[in-house]
């Protein structure tokens, strides 16, 4: 279960509440307060030493006459913390590590390169909003767990094992990649109007002088179906 972070439902409700005048993507709203790429923990030179990071939305906006369920398109399950992720295109299979804010606030990244985590600060995979997984491409010239999440394309599946005994099915919508210098925080990160999930990692040519890549690779997936 998570050791830390806010209730997520007021998260949930400002998603569904905000999100229908974002651009169909998107965590938090207004955009994080450092939009900059963060630096992981010390490590060896690994290839996912930075990530941006997802911060919690501001308070929902007033609904004095909107029902909040009249916004949400497509299913949306209860909150339940994920505990394992399988991207069977790319052949991952991967038990979920909960990742927190570091020291100087920014997102973790898992200390285990075979491993995916999710971010626990933000909805789970399957909740309203963008829920965020992230690992790494490599670690000293090995590949990490997500090496291969640049072969995805639209209509592959992503499924999301809950602790509720509920495996979330997620189709991909799209791949993009970004420079770490103008990362689109509102586009990954913004509030959206149904159950997505984002799968995070790094790409471009990697710079072996600086021990790191130029770019975020950002799957954008949609919650299709749910298996008991």
């Amino acid at each position: 279960m998570r050791s830390s972070g806010p209730v997520r439902t007021p998260i949930a409700v400002a998603l569904a509440v905000t999100g229908v005048a974002l651009v169909a993507t998107g965590l938090a709203v207004p955009p994080a307060r450092n939009a900059t790429p963060l630096v992981a923990p010390p490590a060896p030179t690994t290839a996912t030493r930075t990530l941006p990071t997802p911060e919690p939305t501001a308070p929902a906006a007033e609904t004095e006459h909107t029902d909040v369920r009249d916004l949400v398109r497509g299913p949306v399950l209860a909150e339940s913390d994920p505990v394992a992720v399988s991207i069977p295109r790319i052949g991952v299979q991967s038990a979920l590590v909960n990742l927190g804010l570091d020291a100087d606030g920014a997102m973790e990244v898992p200390g285990d390169p075979a491993r995916a985590g999710w971010f626990s600060r933000g909805p789970a995979p399957g909740a309203l909003g963008p829920a965020v997984i992230a690992g790494h491409v490599s670690w000293n010239g090995t590949p990490g767990v997500f090496y291969r999440l640049g072969k995805l394309r639209r209509g592959d599946r992503v499924v999301v094992s809950r602790e509720d005994g509920t495996s979330a099915v997620f189709v991909v919508e799209k791949l993009s990649r970004y420079d770490k210098t103008r990362f689109p925080v509102r586009t990954v990160y913004g509030a959206i109007d149904h159950a997505g999930l984002r799968l995070i990692t790094c790409g471009g040519r990697y710079d072996a002088s600086r021990h790191r890549y130029p770019d975020n690779v950002v799957v954008f997936a949609r919650l299709d179906s749910v298996r008991t």
